[in-house]
């Protein structure tokens, strides 16, 4: 079985969408979790989607403390229109009031 870790690992190696970002995200970069996100969003494509626990488990073994951190990066990203959030079938305004599991994918449609 392979995780988020590995994922990032398969997208950098593979040098298509995504590639770059996996290889910061890989790094100590502080702005690793930025970029896992972006790159698992785009390594997963537009029929699918990632989680923001996906993102902090591809950059720490200690990954709880980063959700709350996760979810505003999904938040910024969506507002600068490089992913969408959704829950469900419904993509969220990432300006709006929301709570619950959410889904990241990529911006392009």
């Amino acid at each position: 079985m392979t995780g988020p870790r590995q994922e990032l690992e398969r997208i950098r190696d593979g040098g298509g969408p995504g590639a770059e970002h996996a290889r910061v995200a890989l790094t100590a970069s502080p702005d690793r979790l930025r970029a896992a996100i972006l790159a698992l969003a785009a390594g997963r494509g537009a029929g699918s989607s990632t989680c923001p626990s996906d993102a902090a488990r591809a950059v720490a073994d200690d990954w709880r403390p980063l959700l709350p951190r996760a979810r505003e990066l999904a938040r910024e990203l969506a507002r600068d229109g490089r992913v969408r959030i959704t829950q469900g079938d419904r993509v969220l305004d990432p300006g709006g009031e929301w709570r619950g599991p959410i889904r990241i994918r990529s911006g392009s449609t």
